[in-house]
């Protein structure tokens, strides 16, 4: 995924403890607050959270934990497939999560979330409405699931390097099939952001459930592979910063990071005419949360300006929360590697659930794109 990850071994446990169906409460693993039987019990004075590694300044828990009196215990997941057995166990009862739409939706769809009281989360009206609509297509009524960070992915570009081969700036998908660029790739390692790149290069809506379509994705993924330096996650941005490469897959959130090293004025970032993936990460609440008050009292505090413009400029993926984006600089908000222009997304799709029987054909594609 799209993190720069810090997994705990707090979180390994749990994840252990989880799928085996043990009932243990959560260990404390970047925040203050005690383990023990204190998830079990409901103490009101706890929040149990589990999210995704360097995903939230950690200055906003402590300010959290000053303001409400309220001790946060937090864990930390690597992926939303980490993540999720963890949930659907219930071994472990955390109170708020930070899952992806797509495992949003699954969530959702297994019954495994609990409705969000608005009435205790009044700054939702700081969210822009643009981003609760496009929560519908995972979360249809708004219930379940409040926008906390969005982004795109797209290819990440060393100009000099593509000019010493003769290959020029890319500007679709179907680019990365030029065989000039022969070890010059970065792919991401995960299915359905690679799958992404093959079916939206044939047209293809990256929510496909057509066998054919898939199979075709597939193909062009293998006839990709001589081209292909590394499948990788977040060392995309550390090996084009590096020269390594003269293109790479990578998620927008890393652009503030890139830009702010020296040596990088080559490298550019396009989001592909023919559309990508549209993200957005949320906050929500699961079915068996011991202490869901606090969790929406955590949710409204994040989604406070202030504390939202706080997180982006520690976390660098874009902020769906419109009074922190009117807090930014000027050049920030025009900054379009981060908030890029309306009409540059068009084609853009949010990823979507596509239940057990499709993603296992998602699965066995992948592990024949792999194993050439």
């Amino acid at each position: 995924m799209k993190k720069r990850w810090i997994v705990s071994a707090a979180a390994l446990s749990a994840a252990a403890l989880a799928v085996t169906g043990c009932g243990a409460s959560a260990s404390d693993s970047s925040a203050s607050g005690n383990s023990g039987d204190s998830a079990a019990s409901g103490d009101a004075g706890e929040l149990y959270v589990y999210n995704w590694g360097e995903y939230i300044d950690e200055t906003v828990i402590d300010e959290f934990e000053e303001e409400t009196g309220i001790k946060v215990v937090y864990d930390l997941f690597e992926t939303n497939e980490e993540m999720y057995p963890v949930i659907e166990a219930g071994g472990i009862a955390y109170d708020a999560v930070c899952p992806s739409d797509f495992m949003i939706q699954k969530m959702r769809e297994h019954d495994l979330l609990a409705e969000i009281n608005f009435d205790n989360v009044p700054n939702i009206d700081q969210i822009d409405p643009l981003y609760m609509e496009l929560s519908k297509s995972f979360d249809p009524e708004n219930k379940y699931a409040v926008p906390y960070t969005w982004g795109t992915i797209g290819i990440l570009y060393n100009k000099e390097r593509l000019q010493e081969l003769g290959v020029p700036a890319p500007t679709k998908w179907a680019d990365l099939w030029d065989e000039r660029l022969s070890g010059e790739i970065l792919m991401q390692d995960s299915i359905r952001s690679a799958f992404m790149t093959g079916l939206k290069k044939n047209g293809y809506s990256l929510n496909s459930t057509n066998p054919d379509e898939i199979n075709k994705a597939k193909q062009d993924l293998i006839d990709q592979k001589p081209l292909v330096q590394a499948y990788v996650v977040d060392q995309v941005r550390d090996k084009m910063i590096g020269g390594e490469a003269a293109v790479g897959i990578i998620y927008s959130g890393e652009m503030l990071y890139i830009q702010g090293e020296d040596g990088t004025d080559n490298l550019e970032y396009v989001i592909p005419e023919e559309g990508t993936d549209l993200f957005i990460d949320c906050w929500v609440i699961p079915k068996n949360a011991k202490n869901k008050e606090n969790a929406e009292k955590w949710i409204n505090f994040l989604c406070r300006p202030d504390i939202a413009k706080k997180n982006f400029e520690y976390i660098t993926y874009s902020t769906p929360n419109k009074g922190a984006f009117d807090l930014l600089d000027e050049e920030m908000q025009n900054n379009k590697a981060v908030f890029p222009d309306i009409d540059s997304i068009k084609n853009a799709e949010v990823l979507k659930y596509l239940g057990d029987d499709v993603d296992e054909i998602y699965n066995e594609a992948w592990k024949e794109v792999k194993s050439k």
